[in-house]
Parts: structure tokens; C-alpha cells; sequence
């Protein structure tokens, strides 16, 4: 990618590329860039939107991960290995209800779609 000034780039697009690099090492210096914020309030409420954007792309891979993990325990036909990964992944799951990360029913559906493929390897 050609050096831009990070004016021309859309504001994640500068943060990505400068964390790759290195060149911005908080996000202060990186909103006072970036954003169109004038008063403290307002570039104080975009720091707190950035850091809240990271922790929730964070905490939705996270419950991927788990979820996933169990899909290749299912998948791998170990019925004792789907289950201690189901059972890891089900704190997590309601961890990021109570975070208001996934509705309740969208966990709830998870979990019993899950627990059925678990049940269906041994029949």
C-alpha cells in the first residue's frame, strides 16, 4: 500500500495501518488526526467509542472460537470431546449475554442447537 496521508483514509483505515506500523502508539494522537472532534468532550466520547468498537470485535471472536471449537469436536465424531468443549463454551456464551454482546434467545438457540448435534452423535 502506498504512503497516504492519513487525512485521505477513512478513520479505521489510519488506525489499522497505523498500529501495524507502529507510528501511533495511543489513541489520542490517533483521533486528534483522524477525527472531526473539536471539544474535549466530543474527542473523549470518540476514545471511548474506539476502545468499546476493539473490546466488543475482542468478545464476539471470542465466542466464535468457542463456538468453532466445538463444531470440529462434533465434526471429529468424539462425542466426550464435544462435550467438555460444549461446556466451555457455554460460560462464555452467557458471559456475553450478560454484556449485552447476543441477545438472550440468540444464545439460548446456540446452546440447544449445539447441544442437539452433541446428542445426535450417539444415536
Amino acid at each position: 500500500m502506498p504512503n497516504k496521508s492519513p487525512l485521505s483514509l477513512a478513520p479505521r483505515q489510519v488506525l489499522t495501518n497505523t498500529l501495524q506500523t507502529g507510528i501511533f502508539t495511543d489513541l489520542l494522537t490517533y483521533l486528534e488526526i483522524a477525527t472531526v472532534a473539536n471539544t474535549a468532550q466530543a474527542k473523549k466520547r470518540a476514545i471511548q467509542a474506539e476502545q468499546r468498537r476493539q473490546r466488543n470485535v475482542s468478545h464476539r471472536s471470542l465466542v466464535r472460537t468457542f463456538i468453532k471449537k466445538v463444531i470440529t469436536a462434533i465434526r471429529s465424531g468424539n462425542k466426550d470431546s464435544a462435550k467438555t468443549a460444549y461446556q466451555t463454551a457455554v460460560p462464555i456464551i452467557d458471559k456475553m449475554v450478560n454484556k449485552k454482546h447476543f441477545h438472550q434467545n440468540k444464545a439460548a438457540r446456540l446452546k440447544s442447537r449445539l447441544n442437539a448435534r452433541i446428542k445426535a452423535l450417539s444415536a
